[in-house]
Parts: structure tokens; C-alpha cells; sequence
């Protein structure tokens, strides 16, 4: 017994400093790993600070000038404000947002909890993944042929927020089905349990416990939107009313800003437009209209944050 023990602790000695050296191998190359992630990390942010910092030093003063918020766009978009082009963008943000959110979140409930795995739900998935990579200008060309075109609707808003339901769709419906999937299974359990049916069960209990995540989800995508351009280009069209009523309720007339079938240009395609005509003088519009989108890209990414934790205090009580 002796000689064992003698034998094993001997053992144990010889095995001692190549496990130590493996020790300080391992060590080096978390610190090696951690310190490179580190410098990428910090590298991105540099960056973004610096693009965020360089727009808002060109464009901030110009959103103290008088009148550039508030006052409407003329000589082509050489000189007054951005009201118009503002209040377009949020316009096609909600209509965007009307038609997008109902059906990502009834396409997202069916694929987590009707849809049985087979040719169903792997068809649905590979459609989401296709809509969600086409680059937006291809969305663009077809919304112009489709409901610019053959519906005959022309350059106008909804042809626009259609055009950007196309790709929001995709985005929105990955991120409820994941918060939707991150619903602990017991609580599916105990509702069924307690004779619940699927459908009480999903919009009692599933939905509400994943909206936290979900209108994280809205918000991100939101910011999306607002900032896109491309898609407009052909749908919404370059140019809005030269005069907009807002307290028009006639529907039908080109001046009533509430007409969704009226042209409408957004904050995105105004900087598109304005530098693509190269003019000297105009470029202060330019830098005060990005940094005007760029404030508000930044708030939605805020607000995100600000109510997913608000809603996630509320349905957890903590």
C-alpha cells in the first residue's frame, strides 16, 4: 500500500508542470483572444462614433436656422425647411408600421405554434429568409411595376409603405417568432393544462410575456424604415405637394396631407436628391437634414431599449 501511494504521488509530480504549463497556455489565449476582440470591438465603435459625431458637427447648426423644421421645402429643395419631408417620413413609418406589424405578428404565432414541422414551415422559412436578403432597390423596381403601375396608383405614400412592408415583414417576423419561441414551455404547459385553448393561450398569455421583445423588435425596425431610401426612389416618388393642408379631411384632393395616394418624399430621398444635383449652396441643407434622420434613428434605438425594459418591468413585476 505504501509503495502505491509512493508510486501515485510520484506520478502526480511528474504530471504536475505539464499541467501547469497547459494552464498557462489556456491563460495566455483568452488573454490573447480577449484582447483582440477588444481592439475589433473598440475599432466599431470608433467608427460609428465618428461617423454619428461628424454628421451631427456639419448638420446641427442648420437645425437652429430659422424655419428649417417647420417651414416647407422650395427652388427644388435648395432652400427653405424640411417640414414636408419630415412629416412624410413619419407618415410612411405608421402606414408602414399599420400594415407590417399584424402580419408578422399573425405569420410569426402560426409558425410557432400551428404550423407542424415539415414542407410547411421550411417552405415559410426559406420565403422569409429570400424577401428578407433582396436589396431594397429591387423592392423598389417592383413596387413601381406592381402598384405604381399596374394598380395604377402612381408615385404615391402607399405605394411607398408597401414597398417597405416587403422587406419589413422579414425582420419583424424573425424577431417575434424568436420571442415567441423564448417562452418558457411550461407556461404553455399549465394553460392547456388548465383546458385553455391554443388560441386563448397564445393571445393571453404567449403574446403578452413576449411583448417586451417584440416591441423591441417594432421600434429596431422602425429606425429601418425611417432611414430607407432606395425603395421610395420608385414608389413614393422624389417630390411632395408644394402646399400641404393639414386639416384637410378631403381625402381625394392632392393638397389634404392625410391623401395616401398622393407623392410624398421622405427625409432619405430628399439627401439623395439635393446631392445628387451637386449645388454648392444647397449642401447645408443636405448636412442638417442627416442629421435630423440621424437624431431620430439614434431616439428609436433609445426608445427601444427604454420601453423593452419598461415593458419587461411591467409583465415580469420586477
Amino acid at each position: 500500500m505504501a509503495n502505491a501511494t509512493t508510486t501515485t504521488a510520484a506520478t502526480s509530480g511528474a504530471h504536475a508542470p505539464e499541467q501547469e504549463g497547459r494552464i498557462r497556455r489556456a491563460m495566455r489565449n483568452d488573454k490573447l483572444a480577449t484582447g483582440i476582440l477588444t481592439v475589433i470591438v473598440g475599432v466599431v465603435m470608433a467608427i460609428v462614433v465618428a461617423m454619428v459625431a461628424y454628421i451631427l458637427f456639419q448638420g446641427v447648426g442648420q437645425l437652429f436656422q430659422p424655419g428649417f423644421l417647420t417651414e416647407a421645402s422650395r427652388s427644388n429643395g435648395t432652400e427653405g425647411g424640411i417640414a414636408y419631408q419630415l412629416f412624410d417620413s413619419f407618415y410612411l413609418l405608421v402606414l408602414t408600421l399599420i400594415i407590417s406589424v399584424p402580419i408578422s405578428l399573425f405569420g410569426a404565432v402560426f409558425l410557432v405554434e400551428y404550423a407542424p414541422d415539415g414542407p410547411v414551415t421550411k417552405i415559410a422559412s426559406t420565403a422569409i429568409e429570400t424577401l428578407s436578403s433582396l436589396p431594397s432597390i429591387v423592392v423598389g423596381m417592383f413596387g413601381f411595376l406592381m402598384f405604381s403601375v399596374n394598380f395604377g396608383w402612381g408615385y404615391s405614400l402607399i405605394s411607398g409603405a408597401i414597398a417597405l412592408t416587403m422587406f419589413n415583414i422579414p425582420i419583424l417576423t424573425r424577431v417575434i417568432t424568436q420571442a415567441l419561441e423564448d417562452v418558457p414551455a411550461s407556461q404553455r404547459d399549465a394553460c392547456l393544462a388548465m383546458g385553455l385553448t391554443r388560441w386563448e393561450t397564445t393571445l393571453h398569455v404567449l403574446i403578452p410575456a413576449a411583448m417586451p421583445a417584440i416591441v423591441t423588435g417594432v421600434v429596431l425596425s422602425a429606425g429601418r424604415v425611417f432611414g430607407e431610401a432606395a425603395a421610395l426612389l420608385f414608389t413614393s416618388g422624389m417630390s411632395s405637394p408644394a402646399r400641404l393642408n393639414f386639416f384637410s379631411l378631403n381625402f381625394a384632393s392632392p393638397t389634404c396631407a392625410w391623401n395616401i395616394f398622393r407623392p410624398g418624399e421622405s427625409l432619405a430621398v430628399h439627401i439623395y436628391k439635393i446631392y445628387g444635383e451637386g449645388s454648392p449652396e444647397a449642401q447645408h441643407i443636405v448636412w442638417g437634414t442627416a442629421a435630423v434622420l440621424m437624431i431620430c434613428v439614434l431616439l428609436f434605438n433609445v426608445l427601444s431599449r427604454i420601453a423593452g425594459k419598461a415593458l419587461a418591468r411591467r409583465m415580469t413585476a420586477e
